[in-house]
């Protein structure tokens, strides 16, 4: 029985740890994702707190910026918009990633077990 392992059989490793990192790149960009949307929230939940002709800065760059309560609570309620669609964009990733990282690893032990007879 030889022991090196066929090429068929590296490639299936090799696409299964490649499938493997994209995973945990697609969790941490969850998670900064996720972090930044709670965030925002926190601060939309405060800023809505605010009365009307309360003096507000947004931070744009390195530079404080006076504006107005309107435009902050339209600015960041978009924000908030657009981190939740990237975050369902980023789940829908991780559920192909998923699948596909199911399907090699399947793959992979179907062709062990063939090699092992």
């Amino acid at each position: 029985m030889s022991t090196q392992i066929p090429p068929q059989i590296q490639n299936q490793l090799a696409q299964l740890q490649q499938v493997q990192q994209q995973a945990q790149s697609l969790a941490m960009q969850k998670a900064q994702m996720e972090s930044l949307q709670n965030e925002s929230q926190m601060a939309l939940e405060e800023l809505e707190k605010l009365s009307e002709d309360a003096v507000i800065y947004r931070t744009v760059g390195e530079l404080q910026i006076r504006t107005n309560k309107e435009d902050t609570l339209v600015k960041l309620k978009d924000k908030v918009e657009t981190l939740s669609l990237r975050l369902q964009s980023i789940s829908r990733q991780e559920e192909r990633i998923s699948k596909r990282f199911t399907q090699l690893q399947e793959q992979l032990e179907q062709a062990m077990g063939n090699q092992a007879q």
